[in-house]
């Protein structure tokens, strides 16, 4: 069975990024940023967002403003999420997990969640354990990645307890290798490697700067696009996705829902197809309206109904 929402004209309604930044609360937050405040033509503050220390500055003042984190960093040349996409991901999967508590979202560490390609950055546990209270296992195949996240999570009291990193030692893998033996999860989320190249990966920060009218770019620039591991794979997403899918099959106890970012609408075909050939039990995709661009999850399960439900009913 496929479920396809309407795309939502609006971030959730749980989404705490769906007005503009209000730059002097974040300020107040973490006075770093104010050095970093420009007006935009309209005269309302804003940041550059070609420029990636201003972005990352940003994401730190959202994270401590919103979610109480004290310490965050990333090193140069890896990503910096938008904020906004994250917790509205979150916040739609969450949405899922109450189809299946009589739509009551479930909160607290009975919550398991598995991040594959937990990144650098760590920011869907952060916003996951501020929203949620909900326990993380991170997963990545970039060494530097689990240590740096494996710091930030010990310089954060809130993360301590609630989230944990490990390395992917086999990049094929997605779970075998990262779960352990009788440990299962009510949901994975991915957010997979978009491109299909390094060259195609940096054509697109290529374009991404020429969208915000900045003529030039400097290598380092180009790097603040991702490191290569967060940017593409053989395939892009597409193909990551539908290696997911037959791992997952592989391994249907592992995960109440498996879900994964589609970030091209013209993927989402070949991924459903995919999903037939394994016979999942329920098969949804969520819609998202981020600004002006469109983004979809897509979410499987091979548990019926009632055996969704089981665990919310033990907990």
């Amino acid at each position: 069975m496929n479920q396809e929402s309407k795309a939502t004209q609006q971030l959730h309604a749980r989404n705490r990024h769906g007005k503009r930044y209000d730059f002097r609360a974040l300020i107040r937050s973490c006075s770093e940023l104010e050095a970093f405040v420009v007006a935009n033509p309209a005269g309302d503050d804003t940041v550059d967002f070609a420029d990636p220390e201003s972005v990352k500055m940003l994401n730190r003042a959202l994270l401590v403003h919103h979610y109480g984190i004290t310490h965050w960093d990333i090193p140069a040349g890896y990503l910096c999420p938008a904020i906004p996409g994250r917790a509205e991901y979150l916040h739609r999967v969450a949405d899922l997990l109450a189809e299946d508590a009589d739509n009551e979202v479930p909160h607290g560490r009975n919550v398991k969640v598995l991040d594959i390609g937990v990144g650098v950055n760590c920011v869907f546990p952060i916003i996951g354990v501020a929203e949620y209270g909900w326990k993380f296992v991170g997963s990545d195949i970039d060494p530097l990645a689990i240590r740096w996240a494996k710091e930030l999570v010990t310089a954060n009291r809130s993360l301590k307890k609630n989230v944990e990193c490990r390395l992917q030692a086999k990049p094929e893998n997605l779970f075998k290798g990262i779960v352990n033996a009788g440990e299962s999860f009510a949901l994975s989320i991915c957010n997979p490697p978009f491109h299909v190249s390094r060259e195609a990966a940096e054509a697109g920060t290529l374009r991404k700067l020429r969208n915000l009218q900045r003529k030039q770019a400097s290598e380092a620039i180009l790097n603040f696009g991702g490191h290569d591991t967060e940017l593409w794979c053989d395939g892009g997403e597409a193909a990551f996705i539908r290696r997911m899918i037959r791992q997952s099959a592989s391994m249907p106890e592992v995960c109440i829902w498996f879900t994964s970012m589609v970030s091209k609408h013209e993927h989402l075909s070949g991924i459903l197809k995919a999903l037939k050939t394994v016979d999942a039990s329920d098969v949804r995709t969520l819609e998202m309206s981020l600004g002006q661009k469109q983004s979809r999850i897509v979410a499987w399960s091979f548990q019926t109904l009632e055996q969704r439900r089981m665990p919310w009913k033990q907990t």
